[in-house]
């Protein structure tokens, strides 16, 4: 689709202070009875369930967030429900920004059938990534201006610290002393990929302290922020780390906490509720913080 800018649809919802990104990981055995008894294939079950979740919360949502394993699993028929899921929120909710999280990324011309595919085909408006290939290989994406392309920095995984709390000890270009590896992807992200103002950072809410030395590094730059929820991240704690200088620049995703908020005929109901909830809670920590600076 033409005319959709992923940092302007972003920044118009925070606006409307909306910053809650509903992660659709829809996984097949956890969709509610009631609508699997509607004898649809699995591509339908998964694009009706999804469907009733996003007309359910879309006025309180910020950003939809469909993670592509959950669809691929299913061949076919589930990147047809990737697809229509996409082309629902379009419809429905045109302004609104959807995430794909993609986790790709490999050598350029590799890179740049990925790109094809979330972006041409899927239609998608931001991307997650991986740095580890590095800037040069990652063009196809960071090329793309109007994209979001959004960086693996300090991710919320228990294991996540084996390699990205790893201090360097032969880095020396930027730092006089070691440093863990997640802040070396977030100063690089920040101060040489960044050019067309078009990326932002995958930091997880299970670490507050991460998070907030990582705000610290990369300014006002846009930070998603998974973990919330079922992860078991704390919000206040989240919040007070992760809001930028004018009390926004975050996307606090929430996958299972919503959208399995109830297994009953009331999902809908109790997504919307979930969702709300959150939202209501960010109003009100950003209401106190906005007071304070």
């Amino acid at each position: 689709m033409k005319n959709r800018n992923f940092m302007q649809m972003l920044r118009a919802k925070w606006a409307e202070g909306k910053f809650v990104c509903v992660g659709l990981d829809t996984d097949f055995n956890k969709i509610p009875q009631c609508v699997k008894d509607k004898n649809y294939p699995v591509s339908g079950t998964i694009i009706e369930f999804n469907k009733t979740i996003i007309d359910a919360t879309s006025d309180y949502a910020c950003a939809y967030k469909p993670n592509s394993a959950f669809y691929e699993q299913y061949g076919a028929e589930g990147i047809n429900a990737l697809r229509r899921t996409i082309d629902h929120v379009h419809e429905t909710a045109p302004n609104m920004p959807v995430i794909l999280d993609y986790k790709r990324g490999d050598i350029g011309n590799t890179n740049e059938g990925y790109v094809k595919f979330a972006f041409n085909y899927l239609e998608a408006d931001a991307v997650t990534v991986h740095p580890y290939l590095g800037s040069e290989a990652m063009k196809p994406f960071l090329d793309c201006k109007d994209k979001g392309i959004i960086v693996l920095c300090r991710t919320s995984n228990k294991g996540a610290g084996e390699f990205q709390d790893k201090k360097n000890l032969l880095q020396r270009e930027f730092y006089t002393d070691s440093v863990e590896l997640y802040k070396i992807v977030a100063r690089n992200i920040t101060k040489t990929w960044n050019y067309n103002n078009n990326c932002l950072l995958v930091v997880g809410a299970t670490y507050p302290g991460e998070l907030k030395q990582v705000r610290k590094i990369v300014g006002d730059m846009p930070i998603l922020i998974p973990g919330i929820g079922a992860q078991g991240g704390d919000l206040q704690a989240t919040l007070e780390a992760g809001l930028d200088s004018k009390g926004e620049g975050v996307i606090i995703n929430s996958s299972r906490g919503i959208i399995y908020a109830s297994s009953g005929e009331d999902f809908a109901e109790a997504a919307r509720r979930e969702t709300l909830k959150l939202h209501t809670a960010i109003a009100d920590f950003r209401q106190k913080y906005l007071a304070t600076v």
